[in-house]
């Protein structure tokens, strides 16, 4: 390796401005990433590993500031750097992949029109050249149907297919140094390996350097060189990756490894007894119609959902698990109304709820809830967190005062981790796992029966994540309620689920209890899905085909 490093940080400080005072988010961080080297920043949401990285580029957010230090790219100070020439850098020679890519995609566009913008500006291809190239980038990351999708826009897409469109932007500028902010949060197991072996092969083609902010130690051990563990602003140990995994020396380090969700938490668990079905659906279907010509005549439907049926007991927990744009979420929505279904039965409580409106609607609302899978955007960012978290108390139980709304708020904030002083505050003041904690006391707070959970702990460190889990077995065996749990993490399933349903093209394809679909799957989906999970293919039970 070489020994000139590609970039080089030495002793950033980094505070942003609140009030009148001002909050130190990065005190005194130094590293150096050299070419072809997988650097990974690993610690707690909020530590200050996505501000590190925002620094190196000059994209600090309103408020932020950089006190001193230096960022060298090839003995280059990027910090001294005119803005023109700092643009010539951004997405050429070094890529971002950001934390949120639903805040970070231009709505107005379509994907094919955002990767193009790269490929322009950078390489100056036009016309059909630039589509192939674009096309041939949505296919590398694992995106289905790219031609389809290279003219769609991002809210057409799922949470995982804009991550892979975020990718792809980063990647088409060729860059040296491409900074990972959390890239395969949204990603189901399958597609996460999938994109781990192209960062992989790209480096060993073009020796470009990844930066790489996660939480997920998995990852970090299958792909990084080096690793570093970040607490509150500072970098508290360093090493390689062989002795890191195999004995970390700081006591946060240690914590970090035992709050780990682990896939054997399953096995022997007591199951929960048996109840009468709180939710029960049947042959559920959500048809989105394909139109073309002049008249915009329907020729064929994309069947997003396609004749699911399941049951979910009271004080139980179903996990929806499947690849990215299977139709998990869409399910979730349409069992909400938020998205408008096209066929099949749903009962709540033994009631048929199916295309319920006026006061059984409002009542349904209040039962079931949902914390939706992207943070950011659920969330108003006009209002603070109080109002976001007080706004479903006040339209569905209007008889609560203003003061007890308040003491709701605020309790809600410190059982899901979080100060009361919290709610005085905007959503773009938090990092994307506070925001995460935030949407779920948002949707505990009218006391539902039901939650629909997309993701709930995908933006979380183990730590908090651990906490959250926590959480939700706390209120399950507390309040008795259900969980419908939409997950591409196994681990985490395996650890709150006692139902399984494993998605694929918008069908069921397998359903059990969890031991029994995690150790010993009857269907080939169900086992690619596992044999993608680091260290996991030799302990599955052969498929009795």
């Amino acid at each position: 390796m070489n020994t000139t490093p590609l970039l080089s940080v030495e002793n950033l400080h980094v505070a942003f401005r609140q009030g009148a005072e001002r909050v130190s988010a990065v005190c005194g961080i130094s590293f150096n990433i050299h070419q072809g080297e997988t650097f990974a920043l690993v610690g707690e949401s909020g530590s200050g590993k996505s501000v590190s990285a925002l620094s190196v580029l000059r994209l600090l957010p309103l408020g932020g500031k950089i006190l001193q230090g230096s960022a060298k790219l090839e003995g280059v100070d990027l910090f001294r750097l005119p803005e023109n020439e700092l643009c010539k850098i951004r997405g050429r020679r070094v890529g971002v992949i950001f934390q949120d890519p639903m805040s970070s995609l231009n709505p107005v566009m379509t994907i094919g029109q955002q990767i193009g913008e790269v490929l322009r500006l950078h390489f100056g291809l036009k016309g059909a050249d630039l589509k192939s190239r674009a096309v041939e980038l949505l296919h590398q990351v694992g995106m289905p149907r790219p031609t389809q999708h290279f003219d769609e826009y991002p809210h057409q897409f799922s949470g995982g297919m804009r991550q892979r469109a975020m990718i792809a932007i980063a990647l088409a500028g060729e860059p040296d140094l491409l900074i990972a902010d959390e890239p395969t949060t949204a990603l189901d197991v399958t597609i996460q390996a999938q994109i781990l072996a192209l960062l992989k092969r790209l480096q060993q083609e073009t020796g470009m350097a990844l930066w790489l902010i996660t939480h997920d130690l998995g990852i970090v051990s299958s792909i990084a060189d080096r690793v570093a563990v970040m607490r509150k602003g500072e970098i508290v140990e360093a090493a390689d990756s062989g002795p890191f995994f195999k004995q970390p020396q700081h006591p946060y380090s240690q914590q970090l490894f035992d709050a780990r969700p682990r896939l054997e938490s399953c096995l022997g668990r007591q199951q929960t007894p048996t109840s009468l079905p709180l939710l029960e659906v049947r042959d559920f279907k959500v048809y989105y119609p394909i139109k073309k010509g002049l008249l915009q005549r329907v020729v064929d439907h994309v069947r997003a959902v396609d004749g699911v049926s399941f049951s979910l007991p009271q004080g139980q927990t179903l996990a929806l698990v499947g690849e990215s744009g299977c139709g998990k979420t869409t399910l979730g929505k349409a069992l909400l109304n938020l998205i408008e279904s096209s066929g099949g039965q749903m009962f709540f409580d033994g009631k048929d709820v199916t295309g319920s409106s006026g006061e059984a609607r409002r009542k349904r609302c209040a039962e079931m809830q949902i914390i939706f899978q992207d943070p950011f955007s659920s969330m108003n960012p006009r209002m603070v967190v109080g109002d976001i978290i007080e706004e479903g108390i006040r339209a569905l139980q209007p008889e609560r005062s203003e003061q007890q709304r308040r003491e709701r708020a605020e309790e809600l904030l410190e059982a899901v981790g979080m100060t009361k002083e919290a709610r005085m505050r905007y959503p773009h003041e938090f990092s994307g796992g506070q925001r995460q904690r935030i949407c779920i006391a948002r949707a505990l707070a009218v006391n539902p029966r039901l939650i629909v959970c997309d993701e709930p702990t995908s933006a979380l460190d183990v730590s908090v994540q651990k906490q959250i889990l926590a959480l939700l077995k706390d209120l399950r065996k507390q309040q008795g309620l259900s969980y419908l749990f939409i997950s591409h993490d196994l681990a985490v399933v395996a650890e709150l689920a006692d139902q399984v349903a494993v998605m694929r093209g918008g069908k069921i394809v397998e359903i059990g209890p969890v031991e029994r679909v995690l150790f010993k799957p009857a269907h080939d989906y169900t086992r690619k899905l596992l044999e993608s999970v680091p260290g996991r293919m030799n302990q599955l039970t052969p498929s009795p085909n």
